[in-house]
């Protein structure tokens, strides 16, 4: 039994080796497309394998031919000839009128051929249409896939990489991934650290869904100020919800020396604000809210206006997908954010989801953190170091 396997980049292509080696007579026993490297799929590169013999016989799919006492059928209209002319298929009959078929069930095979050539012609397209990578842009674009960058966004770096560089430099990949740093700070706006002069009275929020490090991060800050900075600094938290979360940074206050109020309603508000009218800095704890919970959102949007805050920093966390940051972003607008803050960087395994989630929510960043200790582990967002972190690269300044 004579068996043969022929590769090639289409499955027209393919038959076209079966019908020049074994004859028109074949039969297809087994097609398959190979799944290729990742830089061949990138290159648009396809191949497809397709196993024939001449020994093998393969009943046909459609209907024997009528008996010779019984009506004679229809003559099934005559396919076009760019498809009669050596066809091949999985057990289709032959060319030469073997088996041959109902009119209708001829007309569907005709109409599967016809998809499968517009298909090939639209792959054809792409291939066309995605020009091949040089050695230096599929590193580069492997980087990015690494630092967790989608795949959408890292072609679109490349693309616009590809089209603002001259020749010579798409052969120089450190040339290359300096002009994507470039391109991904321009995408992150900073607003610098939170302004807290001395006898300047400044209410700052903290909001964001629970788990993110809201209270943490809020003792981290009043730790800086009030120990570094030498600034009068009062704690207010409307998280009554967690008997914990009031406790945690009740403990904190006493650590750092500093006055504290927790209120549940929007007259405590008033009168806790009116209380700490002397100090320079208010750093205020809110409970932390599910973005799909509405009314929980209007209560938080009431208590921030009746504090009258200066500022509100949405609190994220990097370890969270994109997609739920990016919703979690549209829904906290609503309570007037006017910062972003980004906690856990050390725990994210990469940063490339930062990218689309300050470009969708338009918010300039205040602080990242990275780790637990208070009152370390947190800086003023800059932009040069988050996109060097986001790209792995070292930072030697």
């Amino acid at each position: 039994m004579e068996v043969k396997t022929y590769r090639a980049r289409s499955l027209q292509d393919a038959l076209q080796l079966v019908r020049a080696d074994l004859g028109s007579h074949a039969a297809v026993l087994h097609t398959r497309e190979i799944p290729g490297s990742l830089l061949q799929r990138l290159m648009g590169i396809r191949q497809v394998e397709v196993t024939a013999s001449t020994s093998v016989h393969v009943p046909s799919r459609f209907a024997e031919r009528p008996p010779s006492d019984a009506a004679p059928r229809p003559a099934a209209p005559a396919p076009p000839r760019s498809m009669a002319h050596g066809s091949v298929a999985h057990g289709f009959g032959r060319p030469d009128g073997e088996g041959a078929t109902a009119p209708g069930e001829d007309l569907q095979c005709q109409l599967s051929q016809l998809q499968s050539m517009v298909e090939e012609l639209c792959r054809q397209r792409e291939r066309s249409a995605s020009p091949e990578l040089s050695e230096s842009l599929f590193l580069l674009f492997t980087d990015l896939i690494d630092a967790e960058i989608s795949e959408e966004l890292a072609r679109e770096f490349i693309d616009r990489v590809r089209q603002g560089s001259a020749k010579g430099d798409l052969e120089d990949p450190v040339l290359l991934k300096a002009r994507v740093a470039r391109m991904i700070e321009e995408e992150i706006s900073v607003t610098g650290p939170i302004r807290a002069a001395a006898g300047e009275h400044r209410l700052v929020a903290l909001v964001g869904p629970t788990g993110v490090g809201k209270t943490t991060t809020i003792a981290k800050l009043a730790g800086n100020y009030h120990l570094r900075e030498h600034r009068r600094v009062g704690l207010i938290t409307v998280d009554t919800y967690r008997i914990a979360a009031v406790e945690q940074l009740r403990t904190y206050a006493d650590i750092i020396d500093l006055p504290m109020e927790v209120v549940s309603t929007p007259r405590e508000m008033r009168q806790a604000v009116d209380r700490f009218a002397d100090l320079d800095l208010i750093l205020m704890d809110t409970a932390g809210r599910s973005p799909r919970d509405d009314v929980k959102i209007q209560e938080l949007r009431t208590m921030l206006a009746e504090a009258k805050a200066d500022e509100v920093h949405l609190v994220l966390s990097s370890v969270n997908s994109v997609d739920n940051l990016k919703k979690t972003a549209k829904q906290f607008a609503d309570v007037g954010v006017t910062a972003l803050i980004l906690t856990k960087l050390d725990e994210a395994t990469g940063l490339g989801s930062l990218v689309p989630l300050l470009r969708s929510c338009r918010l300039p960043l205040s602080y990242l953190t990275n780790g637990q200790n208070v009152p370390d582990d947190i800086e003023a967002a800059d932009r040069r170091r988050l996109t060097r972190s986001i790209l792995g690269m070292n930072d030697h300044r």
